[in-house]
């Protein structure tokens, strides 16, 4: 198939650092290239890719000090993408509803997959004016929000199978935190968990402007009591080091969290996954097998001594199970198939009604 994947220009495909979105679309077009699929990638001209890659913008948005305002590059973006429209069989947008009212109005078909909140209330006059758009959800409970929304699939993220692997002859020794500062995401109850269970805690996230107010008020001064480290944003090449080294990855999130990709990396490394009962956890984690679900701090710092019941071998038996990137990337075929077959079917129907 010809494929156009889109993703958003915030970060180089795949992100340098941290970067969920960029990284899963990443992941997703190397695996159609390596299945022998016709992919182009419209992306920042940073990004790296086996496919062809289309550099709308010279740089990633997040690294880019000159950029002030994000939302021209991503049009002009969307437009680039619109003059080469027929040249593919599929168009697959990763930026939310930012192409629904272009794409509506042009004939080759498109998707997009959601990977953000849902529970907003100023979306759903955007899903209403387009209920049409094929939507892929990544969690089933993402939909819960807007169940009435043109679902045409539920596809969880995957990584590539050797990209994630344990690091044999470390010993695990602390708890870890993985991702971004943020309050939603739990790093103050992570602390506050590690603590009562008098172990060491490492963080490795990044701190985004919006989240520098929180961190300065709320963690820094927790670091002050010691038995934690700061390790900051971390690639690829380190999380296995990383992930290995922890006892268990600790993700006392307070939203609904629509995948939380890094529950699969800890479980790629063979690190079971300490997690509230919010959002995508259940669906994610094999309760007893790959991780704990919990449902406050307290069962979190209950949980951490029956970690020992757990084998690493099966945490990341159950990675490779269910969400390596070649599932993904064929669950996505499968979309795709769909989509045009049904957008061929539409358009011969509207020719025979014109005759």
């Amino acid at each position: 198939m010809r494929i156009a994947q889109i993703a958003p220009l915030y970060e180089a495909v795949p992100p340098k650092l941290y970067g969920g979105t960029e990284r899963v679309v990443s992941f997703l077009t190397e695996e159609l290239v390596a299945l022998g699929h016709d992919v182009t990638l419209f992306a920042s001209g940073d990004s790296v890719t086996r496919a062809e890659l289309d550099p709308v913008w010279p740089h990633a948005l997040r690294l880019d000090p000159f950029i002030r305002d994000q939302l021209v590059p991503n049009l002009l973006m969307l437009e680039a993408v619109r003059r080469r429209a027929d040249e593919f069989d599929v168009m697959h947008f990763h930026m939310d509803y930012l192409p629904f009212s272009l794409f509506s109005r042009q004939q080759t078909p498109f998707l997009t997959t959601l990977h953000g909140r849902l529970d907003l209330p100023e979306l759903k006059p955007m899903f209403t004016a387009f209920p049409e758009v094929p939507l892929v959800s990544i969690s089933d409970n993402q939909r819960r929000p807007m169940p009435d929304a043109n679902y045409v699939a539920t596809v969880y993220h995957g990584l590539p199978a050797g990209l994630l692997t344990p690091v044999d002859g470390i010993k695990p020794r602390y708890l870890a935190f993985l991702g971004r500062i943020a309050p939603e995401k739990g790093p103050d109850a992570a602390i506050r968990i590690a603590r009562a269970c008098g172990i060491p805690l490492k963080i490795a996230a990044k701190v985004d402007m919006a989240d520098r107010s929180y961190f300065e008020t709320v963690i820094r001064p927790m670091l002050a009591d010691g038995g934690v480290e700061m390790v900051g944003e971390i690639s690829d090449a380190r999380k296995p080091g990383f992930l290995s080294g922890a006892i268990a990855l600790l993700m006392p999130i307070a939203w609904p969290e629509p995948f939380g990709l890094v529950m699969i990396e800890a479980m790629a490394c063979g690190t079971p996954v300490i997690a509230f009962n919010r959002g995508s956890v259940p669906e994610i984690i094999d309760d007893g097998v790959t991780g704990i679900i919990v449902e406050n701090e307290s069962a979190a710092i209950a949980a951490v001594s029956r970690l020992g019941r757990l084998s690493r071998k099966r945490v990341r038996a159950g990675f490779a199970a269910r969400f390596t990137a070649t599932r993904m990337a064929q669950d996505y075929l499968a979309v795709y198939r769909k989509i045009a077959s049904g957008a061929g079917a539409h358009h011969s129907a509207l020719m025979e009604a014109a005759d």
